[in-house]
């Protein structure tokens, strides 16, 4: 131990936020600020500085702000992200030797103590601050510890200067840190953009957007778009647009055997075509999709790409390295299984190969192929087979040169691998939110992804869909459940997404009874979508995406509140921006078959309102005013109407004759 480290008094334990030890780094989008808090404190008495260090992670030089106390030794400061990327924070601390003189000084000034000799240690802690400032600043300080120890000044002369503020101002600027304690790690952050925080996602297939009956192509994705946006969606995920297998071709319904006319599964990646790198024939040209990508962004839609890294048996990679498959016993490559079910078409990579490096190098070339096209977004098929370090090599790769590059992982599998997934990299993550059905279930999630450590590093994608998930509640409940459904992903959460035509139009048969799949599923056969049918729910879709536009509140999910109601079957929760100015409260019957009603009652400091005053709530979906006084609010769901209620808190009342004019 160094003569320094011996005299380091200061404790600094329990930084938040702080993920496995610092192991990974914490998530946050620009703009965005990080809140930091910290246990620190010292043997005795003496009074502390502590401040919060953070840079750039290219940055050699830290920036500093003061940590204000709180209680209880806790302590607290934050600093907002403004650039994409990765930055560091840490804690120091120090014992603050004349700022514990001042207050001890001015307690037994007031005490009518004599003060003598404690001004002569303050002139010598000046004066030894003197010694370690800038030239100019030097003086001044010198200037005041002479006259603390002048017997020419008289002493309540001297004692107005020892409490002098512009003196103890220039004192706090410059504390003594030879013995400060710094934080023994550093720990990271990293930047994303808005999007990877707040979006909306819109899952098609593009062979199926000809309205001729045949394989659609790009210029027919191009038709869809204009419908696409009206709806408010601002990303457009497709599945695999790569050539297709047709060795062990599934056909209709996942039969083993398809015939000559089924297009096979689009997972079933690769043909004498291409593979990972190139485009499936029948869908149209590399020019053609880049043509398809700015249409796209004209109409204010962002293409996400599927990244599924396994192969068909008629992929280039199983003739040319077939060191990368799994061989059989017999000298046949291994197909993949999850028992009993089989998937013939598909052939999984061996991560455990001895050529383990060429392939993580070309894999992480297919990414780069895709960003050359101008892809920056990336929905990744099933991470959790693959290795996390391979992924957190890869993710890390990537964002090192384009920090713009979202990764959703599709991991529907236990939770500590989903975590993990999120810590190493992942910048969204599906989640359970399709099988969470009741207000229990609900609230708990919930909680769990929002006031948990989760929240840190686990951005919650919610589905209420995909082409793989039809749950029974959406076999079962109809319209109705479609509805509520789509409000509870879309204000839970912050992203969320939808596999279309087949939720809008409610598309609820599944393959057998007990079976969460789709009877004639897309996946395996081309469909023919009526986009333009009178129950499709594209206008409520879309009036549900312009609220959650036009309310900052809903554009993240560390707000999030549940409030109590009294019927198990009306589930309450609100979102706020940090300062109060946009509130969200939304009420949802979880029930498609019946109209509930019962109290609500209101945390009101979570709304920011004033328990004494009325105030306003505007229904958003029907644009119907309410006045309410108190926290305890009758509330009455018919789902057959509206199966929910999105009301905006209007905290101000101007008249009551204001009032009825809205009514």
């Amino acid at each position: 131990m160094t003569g320094v480290e011996g005299r380091r008094r200061v404790v600094i334990e329990r930084v938040t936020p702080e993920v496995d030890g610092g192991r990974y780094p914490i998530k946050k989008t620009i703009g965005e600020d990080v809140v930091v808090k910290a246990d620190v404190f010292t043997d005795g008495h003496d009074l502390l500085g502590v401040a919060l260090l953070y840079r750039r992670d290219r940055d050699p030089e830290w920036i500093e702000t003061p940590m204000a106390f709180l209680a209880n030794d806790r302590w607290q400061a934050s600093f907002r992200v403004a650039e994409l990327g990765r930055y560091r924070y840490t804690v120091t601390g120090w014992v603050d030797h004349f700022q514990t003189w001042r207050q001890d000084f001015n307690k037994k000034i007031d005490a009518g103590q004599n003060v003598l000799v404690e001004l002569l240690q303050g002139a010598r802690l000046i004066d030894e601050a003197s010694r370690r400032v800038p030239k100019a600043e030097g003086k001044s300080l010198k200037e005041w510890a002479d006259q603390l120890r002048s017997s020419d000044v008289a002493e309540s002369g001297r004692i107005e200067q020892a409490l002098d503020m512009d003196m103890a101002a220039l004192m706090a600027k410059h504390p003594d840190r030879r013995f400060a304690t710094l934080y023994e790690r550093e720990l990271g952050v990293v930047v994303d953009r808005e999007k990877a925080r707040f979006s909306a996602w819109y899952e098609m297939f593009p062979r199926s957007c000809s309205q001729r009956g045949e394989h659609g192509t790009f210029k027919d994705c191009e038709e869809r778009l204009p419908y696409i946006a009206s709806m408010g969606f601002d990303v457009l995920y497709l599945p695999p647009i790569h050539p297709i297998g047709v060795t062990n071709r599934k056909g209709k319904n996942n039969t083993p055997a398809g015939g000559p006319n089924d297009p096979g599964s689009p997972w079933g990646i690769g043909s004498p075509d291409g593979g990972h790198k190139a485009i499936h024939p029948q869908l149209g040209t590399a020019k053609d999709f880049r043509q398809f990508l700015e249409k796209a962004r004209s109409h204010g839609l962002e293409i996400a790409l599927d990244l599924a890294f396994q192969c068909s048996p008629d992929h280039p990679y199983v003739k040319q390295h077939r060191e990368w498959f799994k061989i059989r016993p017999d000298g046949s490559v291994q197909y993949a299984e999850n028992p009993p079910k089989k998937y013939q078409d598909i052939f999984p990579l061996e991560f455990e190969t001895d050529q383990w490096d060429p392939l993580w190098l070309e894999l992480k070339s297919v990414i780069l192929y895709w960003i050359e096209q101008e892809v920056r977004i990336f929905r990744v098929d099933n991470p959790h087979t693959k290795p996390f370090v391979f992924w957190e090599w890869l993710i890390h790769e990537i964002q090192a040169d384009y920090p713009d590059v979202i990764f959703l992982a599709e991991a529907f599998t236990r939770p500590k691998p989903m975590y993990r997934l999120a810590k190493l990299g992942f910048n969204q993550s599906y989640t359970y939110f399709a099988w969470r059905s009741t207000k229990a279930e609900l609230m708990e999630y919930f909680m769990e992804l929002t006031h948990s450590e989760v929240r840190e590093y686990f951005r919650p994608h919610l589905w209420p869909n995909t082409p793989d998930i039809l749950t029974e509640e959406l076999q079962q409940g109809g319209r109705p459940v479609f509805m509520a459904r789509f409000i509870l992903a879309s204000t839970l959460g912050a992203s969320y997404g939808i596999y279309g035509p087949a939720f809008e139009l409610c598309e609820s048969r599944p393959r057998e009874a007990g079976s969460e799949e789709y009877l004639d599923s897309e996946k395996y056969e081309i469909k023919q979508w009526d986009i333009e049918r009178a129950d499709s729910l594209k206008e409520f879709i879309g009036l549900v995406n312009r609220i959650r536009r036009e309310n900052p509140a809903l554009h993240s999910d560390g707000s999030l509140h549940f409030h109590t109601t009294d019927n198990d079957q009306l589930v309450c929760y609100s979102k706020s921006t940090p300062d109060g100015s946009n509130v969200i409260l939304v009420v949802v019957n979880v029930s498609p078959y019946h109209t509930h009603s019962g109290w609500v009652q209101l945390d009101l400091d979570h709304l920011w309102l004033d328990p004494h005053q009325p105030f306003q709530v505007q229904d958003l979906l029907t644009n119907a005013y309410y006045r309410w006084d108190g926290p305890r609010n009758y509330i009455e769901i018919n789902p057959h109407s509206a199966p929910a209620q999105i009301f905006r808190v209007r905290c101000r009342l101007r008249t009551e004759q204001d009032f009825d004019y809205y009514m």
